[in-house]
């Protein structure tokens, strides 16, 4: 299943208390002051994970709470700094604190990390000719976890154009594929590889009129494009179904202006898939009598024109 935001309960580690302690011996009878000082408590971290894809564990783990510090003993020990909690997150993630919306940390590479809740100082031992202190508590967050996919590439289009199609015979993804529309219910992500180029590429579930303003759940999709560099906007020409392809392009078009001024302006490879159907090749001509640009005729189900396509992408890219 995927998640792509969650919300989770963090505290961090409190510091050890420090020590109150007097060596005597026979020859000092006064006593000397020799309490160590408690250990830090265990930092709270977030990490980014490239082998993870979905925040979906955060379905079910949603409390992280650290080690306090080990407390000051005698003999001017000092207690044990407590080993930090590691939180392990998707590249793309954006880590926020809930409660004022602040973005703590976008963690787009893999092993970058950020530390979301420090663990509090350990307290001071006697050792220091004063009294034995407690230590300071630990940090205590909601923490937002916000997941925007990581691809270079994002397929785009209405329900039903062949988006799992084309990016199951150009990538390593495996999407689910059946012939009614909303089969795919989440973004799926592959790699292609082409003569110049290697990048991944995004399955952007199905988009409708309206999209935009959430029917359909299309503004929550449309969230994982906002990182992709170029959009690969995939047409049915066929018109199966009574679809008019110039209209659908045009909507899909609304969709993305409405939703985001800078994905709109993203650059698209159009792509006009299914011309292996009859009335394709009738309906490709009046479209390129409207609309002005490049556009690759493709069969994604006879993987035709595939090679073209990609090396447009890369070209792109």
């Amino acid at each position: 299943m995927f998640i792509d935001h969650a919300k989770i309960y963090i505290k961090s580690g409190d510091g050890g208390r420090g020590c109150q302690s007097i060596y005597r011996d026979k020859y000092t009878r006064k006593g000397i002051p020799d309490g160590g000082d408690g250990g830090k408590g265990a930092d709270i971290v977030v990490r980014a994970d490239r082998n993870l894809y979905t925040l979906l564990d955060f379905q079910f783990n949603r409390h992280f709470r650290g080690k306090h510090g080990e407390h000051g003993s005698g003999k001017n020990k000092r207690g044990k700094d407590a080993e930090r909690v590691l939180i392990r997150v998707p590249v793309g993630t954006i880590v926020k604190d809930f409660r004022n919306d602040c973005v703590l940390r976008d963690l787009t590479e893999d092993e970058q990390e950020v530390v979301v809740a420090v663990g509090g100082k350990g307290g001071l031992g006697n050792q220091h000719k004063r009294e034995a202190t407690p230590g300071e508590p630990g940090e205590e967050k909601e923490i937002f976890l916000d997941l925007k996919m990581i691809a270079e590439a994002g397929v785009v289009g209405f329900p039903n154009v062949g988006k799992s199609t084309l990016i199951s015979v150009i990538s390593n993804a495996h999407p689910k594929i059946a012939a009614y529309p909303f089969t795919t219910k989440a973004p799926v992500l592959g790699m292609v590889h082409s003569d110049t180029k290697k990048f991944a590429i995004a399955d952007i579930p199905g988009l409708i009129e309206g999209s935009s303003s959430g029917k359909g759940l299309g503004d929550q999709f449309l969230r994982h494009v906002e990182r992709t560099r170029v959009l690969v906007h995939l047409i049915d020409m066929s018109g199966f179904e009574g679809r008019n392809p110039i209209e659908d392009y045009k909507v899909i078009n609304q969709e993305l202006k409405s939703y985001s001024k800078d994905v709109f302006k993203k650059p698209q490879v159009l792509v006009a898939n299914k011309m292996d159907i009859e009335g394709a090749q009738d309906n490709l001509v009046k479209f390129k009598k409207q609309v002005k640009k490049k556009i690759y005729p493709i069969s994604a189900l006879n993987k035709e024109g595939l090679e073209e396509l990609i090396e447009a992408i890369a070209e792109n890219l």
